[in-house]
C-alpha cells in the first residue's frame, strides 16, 4: 500500500493523542477502513516511538523515577489488585513497558543496593514470573501485554514477523527459478554487512526496466525518517557493494521516497509479479 505524503500525515495526526494498547487498534481500522490492520499498526508503531523519543527524556530523572516509584508504592497499597503501572503509564503519557522497566530498576536498586545490569534487567522483563516480588510481576506483566509498541513480546513479534516475510521472499524467487544467495550463505561467504538476498544472475522488472542485483525485505512501513536512516546505514552500502537493489517495504510506504530509482534503488510493497532475467531474456511467472 502506497501512501502520498498528505494521506501519511492524516493519519499520523489522528494517532497522536491514542495510547499503545491493543483497543487504539480497533480505533484506527474504523477510521480508516481501507488501509489494512498491519499497515495501520505499522505506522502506529513508528509514529508512537517518534513521540517517545521527544519526550523520554523528561521520563528518565532521577526526580520523575521517584516520584513514580512512590506512587507506585502507595497505589499498590491502597489497592494491589489495581494495574497501578499500567495506569500511571497512561496518565503521564508513556509506554507501559518502559514504565515498567523503570519500576522494575528502582525496586532492585531498593532491594539489592546497586544498580542491575541491563542483561538482569531484560531478562526480568522477557519472563517476569523470575522477579521475587509477586506484585510487580504481575505489574510488569499487565504492562508487557497491552503495549502494542514497546516491550519483549513486541520484540518477539516484530522478529517473528521479519522472519515470516523473508521466508516468503525466498519462497517467490524459488517458485520463480532464481538463483541467489540469502544473509545467512553471505555471511558464511565472509560478507560482514549484506541485504536479505543477492541474486546470483540479476533481474530485471519488465514493468520498470531496473536492474535489480539484492533485495532487501522490510516487515514495516516505510516513512520518511525510517527510510533515511535505512539509506544511510544499510541501503547505499549495498548499492556501493553490489550495484542496484530493491526494497521490499511490505506494509507499504510514502510514494514521493521512490525517489532514488536512477540512482540505483527501487521501492516496492510487493514482489515484482513480471521479472525478465537477463541472461535469457525472457519472462518468468
Amino acid at each position: 500500500m502506497k501512501l502520498s505524503r498528505a494521506e501519511y500525515n492524516e493519519i499520523a495526526r489522528f494517532m497522536e493523542k491514542l495510547r499503545p494498547t491493543r483497543q487504539c487498534m480497533r480505533m484506527l481500522k474504523e477510521k480508516f477502513p481501507s488501509q489494512s490492520q498491519s499497515t495501520l499498526l505499522s505506522i502506529f508503531s513508528l509514529e508512537y516511538q517518534k513521540r517517545i523519543k521527544r519526550t523520554i527524556s523528561k521520563h528518565h530523572t532521577p526526580e520523575a523515577i521517584e516520584t513514580y516509584y512512590l506512587r507506585y508504592q502507595s497505589e499498590m497499597k491502597n489497592n494491589p489488585t489495581a494495574p497501578v503501572l499500567l495506569s500511571l503509564a497512561n496518565e503521564v503519557n508513556f509506554s507501559p513497558s518502559l514504565m515498567a522497566r523503570l519500576i522494575l530498576e528502582r525496586h532492585l536498586q531498593d532491594q539489592e543496593g546497586a544498580l542491575s545490569t541491563k542483561s538482569v534487567i531484560n531478562s526480568l522483563l522477557r519472563e517476569p514470573s523470575l522477579i521475587r516480588d509477586r506484585q510487580l510481576a504481575n505489574q510488569v506483566y499487565q504492562c508487557t501485554i497491552n503495549d502494542c509498541c514497546y516491550g519483549p513480546l513486541v520484540d518477539c513479534i516484530k522478529h517473528a514477523i521479519g522472519q515470516e516475510h523473508e521466508i516468503l521472499l525466498r519462497d517467490m524467487l524459488r517458485e520463480r527459478n532464481l538463483s541467489f544467495l540469502d544473509e545467512n550463505q553471505l555471511r558464511i561467504k565472509g560478507y560482514d554487512k549484506t541485504p536479505d538476498i543477492i541474486l546470483e544472475v540479476p533481474i530485471e522488472t519488465a514493468v520498470e526496466g531496473h536492474i535489480i542485483h539484492w533485495i532487501e525485505s522490510k516487515a514495516s512501513f516505510g516513512d520518511y525518517q525510517s527510510h533515511r536512516t535505512y539509506l544511510n546505514d544499510q541501503f547505499w552500502s549495498y548499492w556501493n557493494r553490489f550495484g542496484p537493489g530493491l526494497v521490499i517495504y511490505w506494509y507499504g510506504f510514502i510514494e514521493e521516497l521512490d525517489c532514488h530509482r536512477e540512482r540505483g534503488i527501487l521501492l516496492k510493497d510487493c514482489f515484482p509479479t513480471d521479472i525478465v532475467t537477463l541472461c535469457h531474456g525472457a519472462g518468468q511467472s
